[in-house]
């Protein structure tokens, strides 16, 4: 494609963004299934752009991309809905894993001559969701606070398995050996190590943001120490979305977090970001989503048909089983509207599509099968989300999510011992059990 209509499109598909936002405020449909559109005729429709072109500039991209959705996703949520959310979150974040590598990994392995651990390693590498995907659609449909930060940090806490346990199993297959204590140890410590070094980071960043600001245009120098803060944590062989989440929330919450030796600074130097600082992360993240879920649709592959079809048999039973898994993951009281939107909302991303890769780049047999089936399931999940969320939102598939969440007995507050005072009647000085 010529340079000058490179622009051109360019500045097409941030007004064609403005718009399909403003659309979205009318119709519900989400502004991502129209960017995931367009970058599927571009890319493996009409083939006018291939991932190719490139070349490493893509990745990087991507992972731009992620940083800062994360980061600025991390610095809206606050400290009490987040408390709340942890046990949740670990819940459906352990259950949607383990739950996606049985289904997908079982489908895969009936249908194809995988066998057992490769079979099991295309589950492992879909088995979470993606941050820019879920943290767009959160905030555009109704729903509870808690239930917002409950996926948000699913989709980020799930990058502690799909990373650590892909790359285990496909070493455990090249040398013919599993090593369940490993892969256990890797994974605490990608969380613990990586949420330690985004909080000790932003408590440290607080204090020199008062430095900064003393100069003139100083609003990337956040977002600067954040990629240094990612890229210093995947040197290390952790989590570096994680450690960027963490940042995030620590900053945002920095005011209610210092510690009792820093209360004197905090209290005498607000260190937390000003509303031009929010503002311009928020403008960003627009732009930068923007052309991530154009990226999506142009690097997903539409060679061999089967597979194509066998991703979206896969991705049909991951949003059957993704309906248990939120009724065991959630309390009782949570709302079957909530619980409906959770269920609909279990995209993969590119992370899956990279990790994807691995198998076919290290000459693992089976390795282009497996990446096939992935970017299947990565193309039909996006979709499938997209659509599923708005007809959640606006049609009568509400209804029935919302019924077979109260069947099962979601929405109902916990019942007290209250049967004997309905029955006798109490004085006004008589006190309840």
């Amino acid at each position: 494609m010529p340079t000058a209509l490179t622009i051109v499109f360019v500045g097409c598909t941030i007004f064609l963004s403005h718009w399909f936002a403003t659309l979205f405020a009318r119709t519900k449909i989400p502004d991502v299934l129209w960017l995931f559109t367009i970058g599927l005729l571009l890319g493996p429709v009409f083939n006018i752009v291939r991932p190719e072109n490139f070349g490493s500039v893509g990745p990087v991209f991507t992972t731009i991309t992620l940083v800062f959705i994360l980061f600025e996703s991390g610095i809206d949520q606050r400290l009490e809905p987040l408390i709340h959310s942890l046990g949740g979150t670990a819940k459906i974040t352990t259950y949607n894993f383990l739950g996606t590598c049985l289904v997908a990994g079982s489908i895969a392995y009936f249908n194809t001559d995988l066998g057992f651990l490769r079979s099991l390693m295309l589950g492992t590498i879909v088995g979470g969701t993606s941050s820019a995907v879920v943290t767009t659609l959160v905030r555009q449909f109704p729903m509870g606070e808690r239930t917002r930060t409950i996926l948000v940090l699913e989709s980020a806490f799930s990058d502690v398995f799909t990373l650590a346990v892909p790359l285990t199993l496909l070493t455990a297959y090249k040398i013919g050996k599993v090593d369940v204590a490993f892969v256990t140890g890797q994974m605490i410590a990608a969380f613990i190590l990586a949420m330690m070094l985004g909080v000790v980071g932003a408590f440290g960043w607080g204090i020199l943001l008062n430095r900064m600001r003393t100069l003139q245009n100083t609003v990337f120098t956040t977002p600067a120490f954040v990629f240094i803060l990612y890229g210093i944590v995947e040197l290390l062989n952790y989590s570096g979305p994680i450690a960027a989440l963490a940042f995030g929330i620590t900053l945002g919450n920095i005011d209610v977090l210092g510690p009792p030796i820093m209360r004197n600074v905090l209290a005498s130097r607000p260190i937390s970001l000003n509303d031009n600082e929010r503002a311009f992360f928020s403008e960003a993240v627009f732009l930068l989503r923007t052309f991530f879920f154009v990226y999506i649709g142009i690097s997903v592959h539409l060679e061999n048909w089967w597979l194509m079809a066998l991703g979206a048999i896969i991705t049909g039973a991951l949003f059957l089983a993704r309906i248990p898994i939120v009724r065991f993951s959630v309390p009782r009281t949570t709302s079957p509207k909530d619980a409906s939107y959770m269920s609909t909302m279990i995209p993969k991303g590119l992370g899956a599509a990279v990790l994807a890769s691995l198998p076919a780049q290290q000459g693992i047999e089976g390795g282009e099968t497996i990446q096939s089936i992935v970017f299947s399931i990565i193309l039909c999940t996006t979709l499938f989300t997209t659509i599923l969320t708005f007809l959640v939102d606006k049609t009568w598939l509400s209804h029935l999510y919302t019924w077979i969440f109260k069947m099962t007995g979601l929405g109902k507050p916990k019942k007290i011992a209250a049967e004997t005072m309905t029955d006798t009647p109490q004085t006004p000085d008589s006190e309840p059990n």
